[in-house]
C-alpha cells in the first residue's frame, strides 16, 4: 500500500499546484483581479516602458510575467501528474526527479512568502505538504 500512497500524495500535490497555475492564468487575461487599485496608475502602466526596452510596456510585460509563470506551475503539475499516474516506478527510483520536485515546490512557497498573498501561499503550502508526505512514504517504504 505504501508504494501506492507515494505517488498518490505527489499526483495530489501536482493537482492542487496545477489548479493555482490554472486560476492564475484565467485571473492573468479574465477580469481586473491583477489590475492596480489606483486608475490613474493603471492607465500609467499601460504606456510606461521598462528600462530594458521601449518594445514594451509595464503592463504589457506583466501580463507576460503572468502567463509564463501559470505556464511554468501547470507544466510542473502535468509532468509530476503523469510521472506519478503512469511512471511512478520510475519517478520514485529517481532521486534527482523526487528532489527537484521538492525544491520547486519550496522555491514556489519562498516566493508566495516573500512576495505574494495569503491564498497563492496557502495553496502551495498545501502543495507542498502532499508532496513532502508522498516523498517521505517514498523514503521511508524502501
Amino acid at each position: 500500500m505504501a508504494t501506492s500512497l507515494a505517488p498518490m500524495l505527489i499526483a495530489a500535490s501536482a493537482s492542487a499546484f496545477g489548479l493555482l497555475g490554472g486560476i492564475h492564468l484565467l485571473y492573468t487575461f479574465r477580469g481586473n483581479r491583477f489590475d492596480a487599485r489606483d486608475p490613474v496608475l493603471n492607465d500609467a502602466l499601460k504606456v510606461v516602458s521598462p528600462v530594458i526596452s521601449r518594445e514594451t510596456t509595464m503592463w504589457r510585460a506583466a501580463k507576460g510575467f503572468n502567463a509564463s509563470h501559470s505556464f511554468g506551475m501547470m507544466s510542473f503539475a502535468l509532468i509530476y501528474g503523469d510521472l506519478a499516474g503512469w511512471h511512478a516506478s520510475f519517478l520514485l527510483r529517481s532521486a534527482f526527479l523526487l528532489a527537484l520536485g521538492m525544491i520547486m515546490l519550496l522555491a514556489y512557497l519562498a516566493l508566495a512568502r516573500r512576495y505574494w498573498f495569503s491564498s497563492p501561499f496557502r495553496g502551495i503550502v498545501l502543495a507542498c505538504a502532499l508532496y513532502a508526505a508522498g516523498l517521505a512514504v517514498a523514503v521511508f517504504s524502501r
